[in-house]
């Protein structure tokens, strides 16, 4: 059987997560969580770049205007066009670190958190706006996970990855989401099928998720029924997103170690022409952006 997968970068990333692409730039950008570095690619090129950041990066998204947002330990900060920082909300919990996070069709970042430990409960998931001010959506998270929006913006999936579910919200006229749903709930054993972690929605609206502990990156339909299963090469794959100048070529973090521990662990993986995808927003930052600190509960 031909492999479907190709290695885009040999790496050996402690924790790859998060990969998204940004069409601005023409590249991928994913974290290496653990490691606290954020990663480019242009596959055109093949040119790289390296980011070291002061605090384990749990997700890196393109901002407008230049630069990035970043969900860190102690909250969420940005880096402008020339690399200056300065935080969005700063709210450090003991114990505990920024993971996935994404961007809503209107600019707003989704930011998740987690125990280090995974201790149930402890996690969250936060609306960031342009302006910074933060309006926590969910508590009793343990460990936030993929987020994504249906093509026409009014449905939102999540995945909190001990749950093996993935959700379905409806999203209001203001953003916010409401009537909390199972969209897919994983029947085969953990020990053969893993843990949902990330998840990317495509162009006609399938849902495309990566088994963490599983080997394989599942592509559900819109109504829920999987579709096709893709085997990896490591055994945990993290999170996957559509990238490339036709957005067809869906792209997949990896962490080291898991089933197998197979040496490709770490590494970005591509597969070409796996479908079409969606254009992914930009962080619609402000230039007050970097003084915004306000909380709603």
């Amino acid at each position: 059987m031909t492999r479907a997968w190709e290695v885009a970068v040999a790496l050996p990333a402690r924790l790859g997560e998060g990969p998204t692409w940004d069409a601005r730039a023409g590249r991928l950008i994913w974290v290496d969580i653990l490691s606290a570095r954020v990663h480019t690619l242009d596959p055109a090129t093949g040119r790289r770049t390296v980011l070291a950041t002061e605090q384990h990066v749990g997700a890196a998204k393109p901002r407008a205007g230049g630069g990035l947002v970043v969900n860190l330990r102690d909250g969420v900060g940005a880096y402008d066009a020339a690399g200056a920082f300065s935080w969005l909300c700063r709210e450090p919990v003991a114990g505990c670190r920024g993971n996935d996070a994404a961007v809503a069709p209107d600019g707003a970042l989704w930011a998740g958190t987690m125990a280090y430990d995974e201790t149930p409960g402890r996690g969250t998931l936060t609306r960031i706006a342009p302006d910074g001010r933060a309006t926590r959506v969910l508590s009793d998270v343990t460990v936030s996970n993929g987020t994504g929006w249906s093509p026409d913006g009014r449905r939102m999936y999540y995945i909190d990855t001990p749950t093996r579910r993935v959700d379905v919200f409806d999203v209001t006229d203001e953003g916010l989401v409401t009537g909390r749903r199972p969209f897919v709930e994983i029947e085969e054993p953990a020990d053969t099928a893993g843990y949902p972690d990330g998840l990317t929605v495509d162009a006609d609206g399938g849902v495309w998720v990566a088994m963490f502990e599983g080997a394989q990156v599942r592509h559900y339909s819109a109504d829920g029924g999987l579709e096709r299963v893709v085997p990896m090469p490591v055994g945990r794959p993290t999170a996957c997103a559509f990238g490339g100048a036709a957005l067809t070529d869906l792209y997949v973090t990896t962490a080291r170690g898991g089933p197998g521990s197979a040496p490709l662990g770490g590494s970005l993986l591509v597969v070409p022409d796996a479908g079409r995808g969606l254009a992914q927003p930009e962080f619609a930052a402000q230039a007050s952006a970097g003084a915004g600190n306000g909380r709603e509960k």
